[in-house]
C-alpha cells in the first residue's frame, strides 16, 4: 500500500504528519509531494527534520502526471484539485483540511467530490452529508490534536527563544484576512510586559506579497524582548498551542484549536476590512462565515477594540474556567471527539480495503 500527501501550502503538514505517523507505524509507504516556491530552502530543512519521503513539483498538472505514473492507493489533499477526475482512474482521494474555524469555505470546499472526506465531529459530518448525499464522510475527529492529547508534544522551552520561563505565555495568532493585526497598536507589546508573547501570524502574512504591510508590523513587534516571531520553519501551530496559557485571535481556526484543548481565547472584533467588504457591502464578509458564526462566538469573550484587549487577556488568565463548559461544548460540535486517535481511525479507514 502506498499513501501520497499532496502538500500544496506548508501549512498543511500539521495536519498530514500524525496520519503519516500512524502509517508509518503500520509499515505502510508514504510520500509527500511538495510544489516549488519562496521558501523551498526551509522546507527542505523541515523535510529532512521529519524525515520525509518527497519530491518537488511545479504544478498541478505535474502533479497529476506525477500521481499519474506512480498509482499511490491513496492520495490527500487539504483543498480542492483541479484534476480530480484523472487521478480517480488510478487512485483512490482523501480530503482532510487544516482546521476547524468558521469560514463558509470548509462546507463548500467539498464540492468537488473526493472519495472520502475526514470529518471532525458529527454535528460537521451531518451537515455535509446533506449538502452532498452522494458523497462519503467520516467522522474521526481532528488528528492535528493529536500529538498534544498523548503527551507527544511537550512545546517550547521558553528561554530557547529567548524568553522568560517564569513569565505566563500569551499567543497571538492571527490569520490573514479578515485580520486584525494593522488594528494594534504599533508597541502593543510594552503593554503586555508580563507576558512572553508568541506571534504565529498566518503563513500568508509572511509569504505573500499582498499582505507586506502585516509582515512589516510583525517584524517590528518581534524587536520587543518578550515577543518570538514565528519563523517558516515553524510551520506548525501545535506547539505554539500547546506552550500557551491564553490565546488572542481573531476569526481564524487557531483560535478553534486553543478553545478545544480548554484554555482560554480572546476574540478580536476589531478586524481591517477591504473596502469591498465594508458599510454596505459587509454582506460579503458576512458570507465568507459559516451559518453558526454566531454561536461559535459564544466560545471566547470579545475584545470590540484593542483598548479593552489589556483587561480582557487579564481577566480570562486569571479567571480561565469562566467559559470552561461552552468551551468543552463548543469543542465537540468544532473538532469532535478529542482522545488522541483521529489519526488512528483514519488510517483504520485506509486499511478496511
Amino acid at each position: 500500500m502506498k499513501v501520497f500527501f499532496d502538500v500544496l501550502h506548508l501549512y498543511y503538514l500539521p495536519q498530514y504528519i500524525p496520519v503519516h505517523k500512524e502509517l508509518s507505524l503500520r509499515g505502510i509507504e508514504t510520500h509527500f509531494v511538495f510544489y516549488h516556491g519562496i521558501f523551498d530552502a526551509v522546507i527542505k530543512q523541515i523535510i529532512a527534520k521529519e524525515q520525509l519521503s518527497v519530491h518537488w513539483l511545479d504544478s498541478d498538472k505535474q502533479a497529476r502526471d506525477y500521481y499519474l505514473q506512480h498509482k499511490p492507493n491513496w492520495i490527500f489533499f487539504a483543498n480542492a484539485f483541479k484534476y480530480l477526475d484523472d487521478v480517480h482512474q488510478v487512485s483512490k482521494s482523501a480530503q482532510l483540511g487544516h482546521g476547524i474555524g468558521p469560514k463558509a469555505s470548509y462546507y463548500t470546499k467539498s464540492d468537488i467530490a473526493m472519495t472520502v472526506r475526514f470529518v471532525e465531529g458529527e454535528y460537521r459530518c451531518s451537515r455535509l452529508r446533506e449538502m452532498y448525499p452522494n458523497d462519503e464522510f467520516v467522522n474521526v475527529g481532528f488528528c492535528k490534536l493529536d500529538p498534544i492529547i498523548n503527551g507527544q508534544q511537550p512545546g517550547f522551552d521558553m528561554q530557547d527563544l529567548g524568553l522568560d520561563n517564569n513569565k505566563p505565555t500569551l499567543t497571538y495568532a492571527p490569520t490573514f484576512y479578515p485580520s486584525s493585526i494593522e488594528k494594534f497598536a504599533k508597541n502593543w507589546p510594552e503593554d503586555f510586559k508580563q507576558y512572553n508573547i508568541l506571534l504565529k501570524p498566518h503563513y500568508f502574512s509572511i509569504a505573500k506579497e499582498k499582505y507586506r504591510k502585516q509582515k512589516r508590523l510583525l517584524e517590528h513587534w518581534a524587536t520587543f524582548d518578550n515577543v518570538y516571531l514565528a519563523k517558516v520553519e515553524d510551520y506548525s501551530l501545535v506547539p505554539f498551542l500547546a506552550s500557551s496559557d491564553i490565546l488572542i485571535s481573531d476569526a481564524s481556526s487557531a483560535l478553534f484549536e486553543f478553545a478545544a484543548l480548554n484554555k482560554p481565547v480572546v476574540w478580536c472584533d476589531f478586524l481591517k476590512l477591504r473596502k469591498s467588504y465594508s458599510g454596505p457591502l459587509k454582506f460579503r464578509f458576512n458570507k465568507r462565515m459559516d451559518q453558526d458564526y454566531g454561536e461559535y462566538a459564544n466560545i471566547a469573550v470579545h475584545a470590540k477594540d484593542y483598548k479593552h484587549l489589556q483587561q480582557l487577556v487579564e481577566q480570562q488568565y486569571q479567571h480561565p474556567e469562566q467559559l470552561q463548559e461552552v468551551r468543552l461544548s463548543m469543542s465537540e460540535k468544532l473538532a469532535g471527539t478529542l482522545d488522541g486517535k483521529a489519526s488512528q481511525r483514519i488510517v483504520d479507514y485506509l486499511c478496511q480495503d
